[in-house]
């Protein structure tokens, strides 16, 4: 089953009447499914109709991708808001909350900031901070594309997105992923790189009372296994689980394996 509708919820009296928008396909337990900052929701969709079998699979355009309204502030500002909207998609118990690189940054802190609004984390490619080198990376990023577009810097979001190898034997899934970087909205895009840089998410990780599963990809250069090594560790319930032969986008380069990873977990 593809995803196959699309809803639109409206907080109007919390946040202001901004939208966020979300495909939903399947019924059962629901796993909401939180995107990263260089791959759009439709990087989910190599695992969306396996997981729509079992669970209602519910697909977000974060704040300021796709149809949602952009959210000004942080990542507390952004989580906030989801919060705020989220029971628009009736959910039910039980939610499993699986987020990839940016979209796992603000499950985590979704979860740090509302207990009980999930039962599970699933955080794919993230960690409690960037080290400085990752930092001026997203600073680098933001002050290239302010200077020249993101056409300057979608070679490099590609880079640490797929190691070079998976690049070079896949050009079409290549040229998607690069027009789906591009058209990201440059304002949303500055807002999210300025948010990484200072990410630090140490105070918050010991409040996420439920179980975690943190996963990296062993070639990740985004969020290097170290990364997810000490965010498995900083939360109570974490546990870490090592995708071997994937980067940043694990769910895209080898979804079988991604999907066999979290199946005893989500279940």
């Amino acid at each position: 089953m593809e995803a196959s509708s699309e809803k639109t919820a409206v907080s109007e009296a919390a946040r202001g009447g901004i939208r966020l928008c979300a495909s939903m396909a399947g019924e059962g337990p629901s796993i909401v499914l939180f995107h990263s900052l260089l791959a759009d929701r439709t990087s989910f969709d190599k695992i969306v109709a396996p997981l729509s079998r079992t669970h209602k699979v519910v697909i977000l355009s974060l704040p300021g991708f796709g149809a949602s309204g952009a959210v000004r502030g942080g990542l507390d500002a952004i989580a906030d808001h989801i919060a705020d909207s989220l029971p628009e998609f009736d959910l039910g118990p039980g939610a499993v909350f699986l987020g990839n690189g940016y979209g796992a940054f603000i499950a985590a802190t979704l979860a740090a900031r509302h207990p009980g609004i999930a039962a599970k984390l699933v955080l794919v490619g993230c960690g409690v901070a960037f080290s400085e080198a990752g930092r001026d990376a997203f600073r680098n990023m933001s002050r290239l594309a302010r200077e020249r577009g993101l056409e300057a810097v979608v070679d490099t979001a590609m880079q640490r997105l797929f190691s070079r190898e998976f690049q070079a034997n896949h050009p079409e899934l290549m040229a998607e992923r690069k027009d789906r970087f591009l058209a990201v909205d440059p304002d949303t895009f500055h807002n999210a790189c300025s948010a990484l840089a200072s990410l630090d998410l140490r105070s918050g990780l010991p409040k996420i009372d439920v179980p975690v599963m943190v996963m990296v990809g062993e070639h990740d250069s985004a969020t290097p296994p170290d990364m997810a090594r000490e965010m498995a560790n900083a939360i109570p319930d974490g546990r870490l689980r090592m995708l071997e032969g994937c980067a940043h986008v694990p769910q895209l380069q080898n979804p079988e394996l991604f999907l066999s990873s979290i199946r005893g977990f989500i279940d």
